[in-house]
C-alpha cells in the first residue's frame, strides 16, 4: 500500500505540538512476514554480504542472566532522507479482534523490550538515505529472575514526520507512522500452555415476519492464555437445539492469531441462519495443534422465540377470548329474558 502523500501541516498551538511529540500510533502488524509498510522495513539483518535476510521475526532463547546479541536493520524503499527514533518495546493483543500489536514509545516496557538494549545513537533518532538501510546491533539481557516461557516484544521505527491531522474531538493530534520487527525470546524451563474459552454470549436478530427470511445472530467469546508460551488456538463451533438436534456444526480452524502469554481476546463468530424457534446450546471448543492436550470449551444457552409471531397470537388469543366471553354473556342476557317470571304470592288468603 503506497503512502499517503504528507499534508501540510498547520500551526494548532501548543497543545498540538505536545500531542505531535507523543503521537507514535499503536499499529498492528498486518502480515506473517517482514515488517513493511511500502516506504520503510524492520526486519533482522542479513548474513554479511547477502541481500535479503530468510528470518521473518527474531527467535531467540536463552538462560536468566544471559545475554544474547542481534542486529536489526532499518531499509528505507523512499526517494527521501528518513529519521526514526528507534525503540525496544513489548507485544500485547489487542482486546476486540487479538491483534499483534506493538506498544507505543511512550508507554514504558516491563517485559521483554525492557531487556533490550539499543546503541546510544539511537536514544534520539536514526537518519537512513534514501533507498538505503541502517543496521543497528542490540543485546537482549535475560534477568536473573526471568521466568520460564515466551516474552514478546519488538524493535520499531517510528518516523519522527507527522504524515497527517486526525480529529479527536475538539483536539487536532498529528499522526506518526511506526513498524516494528516482532522478537520472541524463550527463557529455557517447565513450559505450561494453557487455554481457556470463556464469556460464551450469543445475541440473535429475527426478522418481524418469522421463517419469511432467515434469523441472524453473534456469538461472541473471550480466548485467554493462562499459560506461559504462545499459542497458536484453533476454535470449533457447534449448537444443538431441542433434543440433541444439530443446528450448527463448524469443525476446528486456525484462526491465524498468536495468542501471547497473559493475554485476552475478544472474538465473535457469525450465524447467518440461527433457528427462529428452539432451546439452543451453544458450544465453542478451543486448542492448539502445536499442543495435542491442550483443550477447552465452553457453552451459552438461548431460547428462540419468534415474538412478532408470539405477539400477534397472543392479540388474536386475547380477542378470541374476549368474544368468547362476550358470546357467553349474550347467552346467558338471552336465556335470563326467557324464562317465565316467577308467580306473584296470593296475598287475599282464603275465605
Amino acid at each position: 500500500m503506497r503512502p499517503r502523500p504528507r499534508p501540510r501541516v498547520p500551526a494548532y498551538g501548543p497543545l498540538l505540538a505536545l500531542l505531535l511529540l507523543v503521537a507514535g500510533l499503536l499499529l498492528p502488524a498486518t502480515a506473517a512476514t517482514a515488517a513493511d509498510n511500502g516506504t520503510w522495513g524492520v526486519f533482522p539483518t542479513p548474513p554479511a554480504g547477502a541481500p535479503m535476510t530468510d528470518r521473518a521475526y527474531f527467535f531467540h532463547q536463552g538462560a536468566a542472566g544471559t545475554t544474547v546479541g542481534d542486529s536489526v536493520t532499518v531499509l528505507n524503499s523512499s526517494d527521501k532522507e528518513l529519521t526514526f527514533r528507534i525503540f525496544a518495546t513489548d507485544a500485547v493483543n489487542t482486546l476486540a479482534g487479538g491483534a499483534f500489536a506493538l506498544l507505543p514509545v511512550e508507554q514504558k516496557p516491563r517485559g521483554v523490550g525492557a531487556w533490550i538494549a539499543l546503541p546510544s545513537e539511537t536514544a534520539t533518532t536514526v537518519t537512513v538515505p534514501p533507498k538505503g538501510r541502517k543496521d543497528i546491533p542490540f543485546t537482549v539481557k535475560v534477568p536473573q529472575d526471568a521466568t520460564p516461557g515466551d516474552h514478546v516484544g519488538g524493535i520499531v521505527a517510528l518516523n519522527t514526520a507527522v504524515e497527517g491531522i486526525r480529529q479527536e474531538g475538539k483536539v487536532q493530534v498529528g499522526v506518526k507512522r511506526q513498524v516494528g520487527a516482532r522478537l520472541y525470546f524463550r527463557v529455557p524451563g517447565p513450559v505450561t500452555p494453557g487455554l481457556s474459552v470463556e464469556d460464551v454470549k450469543v445475541s440473535r436478530s429475527a426478522p418481524l415476519l418469522p421463517w419469511v427470511q432467515d434469523a441472524r445472530a453473534t456469538i461472541s467469546y473471550t480466548l485467554v492464555n493462562r499459560g506461559n508460551v504462545v499459542v497458536e488456538p484453533k476454535v470449533a463451533v457447534s449448537a444443538e437445539g431441542l433434543f440433541g438436534r444439530t443446528v450448527l456444526d463448524r469443525p476446528a480452524r486456525e484462526l491465524k492469531l498468536v495468542l501471547l502469554p497473559g493475554q485476552r481476546v475478544q472474538l465473535t463468530e457469525p450465524w447467518a441462519d440461527a433457528p427462529q424457534s428452539d432451546w439452543v446450546t451453544v458450544r465453542i471448543s478451543a486448542g492448539a495443534t502445536a499442543y495435542p492436550d491442550l483443550a477447552s470449551a465452553s457453552e451459552a444457552e438461548f431460547i428462540a422465540v419468534p415474538w412478532p409471531a408470539v405477539g400477534v397470537l397472543l392479540v388474536l388469543a386475547g380477542a378470541a377470548l374476549v368474544l368468547l366471553v362476550l358470546r357467553r354473556r349474550r347467552a346467558r342476557s338471552a336465556a335470563d329474558a326467557g324464562e317465565p317470571a316467577e308467580p306473584a304470592a296470593d296475598l287475599a288468603g282464603t275465605r
